[in-house]
């Protein structure tokens, strides 16, 4: 139970972050969803921080949960980035997805393999 509570508090505090870089003014003139890449990016580089000192020091393994599970889970959205895809294929702009597919994949996996260098 208490890591249910753990996993509830960090997904609070992902999806509080999630909010506020919601509110950032950045809105290309292209529709490139900039913000739910910011947040997919941050949470992928923070995913690989926290999964890099799990593997190679001491860390309590409630705080990997709350982090791991909860912030990482609550600040980042596959369901944004799959919504947005689709409405960006809906307007017709069809290489502005697939640069926004093919950026988030590439960026995303490079800011985990970053972060693990980083602390490795």
């Amino acid at each position: 139970m208490l890591n249910c509570l753990i996993v509830a508090l960090g997904g609070a505090c992902g999806a509080v972050g999630r909010y506020l870089i919601g509110l950032l003014p950045l809105a290309p003139d292209n529709g490139f969803p900039v913000k739910t890449f910011i947040i997919n990016v941050s949470g992928a580089f923070l995913i690989g921080i926290i999964a890099a000192l799990a593997g190679s020091h001491q860390v309590n393994p409630r705080l990997v949960t709350f982090i791991k599970v909860g912030i990482c889970g609550g600040f980042t959205t596959f369901s944004s980035f799959a919504l947005e895809t689709d409405q960006l294929i809906a307007s017709g702009k069809n290489a502005v997805a697939f640069f926004y597919v093919i950026a988030s994949i590439i960026c995303g996996v490079c800011a985990v393999f970053a972060a693990q260098k980083i602390i490795g």
